[in-house]
């Protein structure tokens, strides 16, 4: 039963950190989480422990780590010597938490390390000019691009852009020569 308290008191602390440390819940504080899980450890004994989870979390968490890949890692932790390592009950609270929570900060890394606005969305159509600005009668196709852009939960930003057929034209060879760089690149890898 005390194995079992333990995991889900390590379980538990694993998520007060990754809510602070990934989804920004700034309401959950080390102390918080000393005083409702540890209560009975001292201070240096829980911020030795706090302090150890969260590293390896993070650890984790910027590899990415796969299940063979964190099976490795908290198996060498576990071989430790010298209480830098951890037990096999927190090894297996490790465990059960990234198989539950790997996909969420995943996500929540990805967007903190977004720094510029991404694109959100595009929409377009062709229009005919039926008239010029002095005029003229011009019945020449045009494309109007709208591009959605911004970060994710914030508003967008709107850019629209007219092209006429030449610059549609430049417009796709460019991305061809961009499809051509990447695959490359990626045929090289």
């Amino acid at each position: 039963m005390a194995d079992a308290d333990s995991q889900r008191c390590v379980s538990a602390l694993l998520n007060g950190i990754t809510q602070r440390l990934y989804y920004g819940n700034t309401e959950i504080t080390e102390e918080f989480l000393k005083h409702e899980l540890y209560a009975e450890m001292t201070q240096d004994e829980f911020r030795a422990l706090h302090d150890k989870m969260r590293s390896l979390l993070k650890s984790i968490a910027s590899a990415d780590m796969d299940q063979a890949q964190l099976e490795a890692f908290l198996t060498a932790q576990t071989r430790k010597q010298g209480g830098s390592g951890v037990t096999p009950e927190q090894a297996a609270a490790l465990a059960r938490f990234w198989k539950a929570h790997r996909t969420r900060v995943r996500e929540s890394l990805l967007a903190q390390s977004c720094w510029e606005p991404g694109l959100k969305g595009l929409k377009w159509r062709v229009d005919l000019h039926t008239s010029a600005s002095r005029g003229q009668v011009s019945n020449s196709p045009v494309a109007l691009v709208e591009l959605e852009l911004g970060r994710p939960g914030e508003s967008s930003e709107f850019v629209s852009l007219e092209f006429d057929e030449q610059k549609v034209n430049l417009v796709l060879k460019k991305m061809a020569e961009l499809q051509e760089s990447i695959d490359s690149v990626v045929h090289h890898s």
